[in-house]
């Protein structure tokens, strides 16, 4: 088995990031109809997409640091570090559409 390569999981990092930034960038805009709750919808759908992703991101790199650690208790922790990020991500992804109702129901007063 080859060793770890740190300079080939930057590499691999900085495409994926790249190829997210363009999928932001040169996503077509979702138009609304002229309805707030048309515009929040849109809003809460790209902010649960993005928070998934990033977490999804951090369970990555976590995942990785914490399996290519070999024993040295800061890798170790920086890789359980990088997994509660996640973690915490994907539980702000799922409370999302709950708080943009909260939102919502502010706005409409």
């Amino acid at each position: 088995m080859k060793p770890f390569n740190r300079a080939r999981l930057k590499s691999l990092l900085a495409v994926g990031g790249a190829a997210v930034l363009l999928t932001i960038l040169l996503a077509v805009p979702a138009y609304a109809a002229g309805d707030i709750n048309t515009v929040i919808d849109s809003v809460r759908n790209w902010v649960a997409g993005l928070l998934a992703a990033l977490a999804t991101l951090f369970l990555t790199i976590g995942g990785a640091r914490y399996l290519t650690a070999n024993g040295n208790p800061r890798a170790v922790e920086e890789g359980k570090a990088a997994i509660k990020s996640a973690m915490i991500g994907y539980a702000l992804a799922a409370l999302s559409p709950m708080l943009v109702s909260i939102l919502q129901r502010v706005l409409a007063t």
